[in-house]
């Protein structure tokens, strides 16, 4: 067993980590997963296998990619499955441009309950989640394929672009009760900014940090926390999601910020196929003041590490928004979701304002790395005499979208966040939002319907069924083949 080093915490920051799972699990290895490809007896193999993977392997979508991304794919269509993966479309006249992609497995972070056998807690319970096909194991691709339409950006980092994201696994079970299902989630790890003068209050400008949180941040452990790297908790080396991890005394010291790829469901033969379009009108954030409610944040009121023992959960709920317990709380009459007029978050766009929808819960994704930069890495800046993590992040909540929220009912609205809205003293809202190419992780997490938008148990990693690291693609390279009907 390899030896489990403990994270050291310091500071104000002492019960701020992010919380895993405890289920006392020892002697786990952080092994790949065996990139079998047929179920062993009594379950039935894939009787067109090389059918299946020479059709892939010829489509006009998959010959240009790169070779581990093309192998995976290769691998998924000779296993058991209902479909292939997915075929990409061209949605404008020249082909769709991979420039990223992420291998998921179910290694890299903590054991739980939808991944693993645990003696007394599920040994003799049915599996729920991965281990399908006689155990075969469940394996995954995401591919992000930039649109290259008329008039939009080329580009992906530029935050205008339109973008495409295919999620393809193979191994994950049907769920078939409590409206379940699963989710992927992008994700970017807050990073440290860069340095410059105060606003005239004294708080840091927009994605910066003053010179007071600079040295303050430099204190902290073995100096990790300096301009440009990933910020942690405890101020020493990145500690990604481990096997080691044991919640609470060890887990992971960065701050993930979670942008969900939408929900979906498996098919017949436990494969799942997943489509989600990245743009200024998707790439919204969770509102962050549902973690502490969630079941994996850290409790800083009663002492407790966990929200569940202190019966927290489900305490707060999003459903009317507004900026949270310290923030503005409105009518459920006004912002509740009307039968007359349902609440439809892809209602974006529209010539009149009044018919865009106002009621969103969520929030612009560089917005929620603005309140997150508050809460952990704006010591001296932001509310320095505060030290409860809670607080820290419903002040920071409501006080950022303050910010962008014209009529002050605590909502950022279609309008509001639009891209091309000033806000702020800034002439458009670009900075609201996280380029695609800076969500350095992607997770697939089992989810029940709780009524919250943030991931379930989120922040931890209790609910997480797959996950892997970004591998960009430069230059990108060509990944559809034929039209899509409707380029919209």
């Amino acid at each position: 067993m390899r030896a489990i080093k403990c994270v050291k915490v310091q500071g104000w920051v002492r019960r701020s980590l992010l919380m895993g799972v405890s289920l006392g699990i020892m002697g786990l290895t952080s092994s790949p997963a065996v990139a079998q490809v047929q179920p062993p007896p009594p379950c039935h193999p894939n009787p067109r296998a090389e059918q299946d993977r020479d059709t892939v392997a010829k489509r006009g979508d998959v010959v240009a990619l790169p070779g581990p991304l093309k192998d995976r794919l290769l691998l998924l269509a000779e296993r058991p499955h209902s479909v292939l993966p997915l075929q990409v479309y061209a949605e404008a006249d020249s082909p769709s441009q991979l420039f990223q992609y992420y291998l998921l497995n179910t290694h890299g972070f903590e054991r739980n309950v939808f991944v693993s056998v645990i003696p007394g807690v599920n040994d003799t319970a049915m599996k729920t989640a991965t281990g399908p096909d006689c155990g075969l194991p469940t394996l995954a691709a995401v591919r992000l394929a930039l649109e290259p339409k008329p008039g939009l950006p080329t580009d992906p980092n530029d935050v205008r672009a339109f973008i495409d994201v295919f999620t393809d696994i193979s191994g994950l079970f049907v769920i078939n009760n409590e409206s379940g299902w699963y989710e992927g989630w992008m994700i970017h790890d807050l990073v440290v900014p860069e340095v410059a003068p105060p606003r005239p209050d004294g708080r840091a400008q927009f994605g910066t940090i003053t010179a007071e949180d600079a040295a303050a941040l430099a204190k902290m452990g073995d100096g990790q926390n300096v301009p440009g790297n990933i910020f942690t908790m405890d101020g020493d080396s990145v500690r990604f999601p481990s096997e080691d991890d044991r919640f609470p005394r060890l887990q992971t010291n960065v701050v993930p910020i979670q942008l969900s790829m939408g929900a979906y469901n498996s098919l017949q033969q436990s494969d799942a196929h997943a489509y989600w379009e990245f743009n200024y009108t998707t790439n919204w954030i969770h509102p962050l003041y549902e973690l502490p409610f969630t079941g994996g944040f850290p409790d800083t009121f009663g002492g407790s590490p966990d929200a569940f023992q202190d019966g927290e959960i489900g305490l707060l709920s999003s459903l009317v928004p507004g900026s949270g317990p310290l923030g503005v709380k409105n009518k459920p009459q006004i912002y509740g979701d009307n039968p007359n007029r349902p609440r439809d978050p892809d209602l974006f766009d529209a010539d009149v304002d009044s018919q865009r929808e106002f009621r969103q819960r969520f929030i612009p994704s560089g917005l929620a790395n603005e309140v997150f930069l508050d809460v952990y890495a704006r010591p001296a800046s932001f509310m320095p005499g505060e030290r409860d993590l809670n607080r820290r992040l419903f002040l920071a909540y409501a006080a950022e979208v303050a910010r962008v929220d014209t009529n002050r009912d605590g909502v950022v609205s279609a309008a509001e966040g639009d891209v091309d809205t000033a806000s702020d003293g800034f002439p458009d809202n670009s900075r609201l939002f996280i380029p695609a190419t800076q969500f350095n992780r992607f997770a697939v997490t089992r989810e029940i319907n709780d009524g919250y938008l943030a991931p379930r148990f989120a922040p931890s990693q209790r609910a997480w069924l797959l996950t892997g690291n970004l591998r960009s693609v430069r230059p990108a390279v060509p990944a559809s083949e034929g039209r899509d009907a409707d380029d919209r």
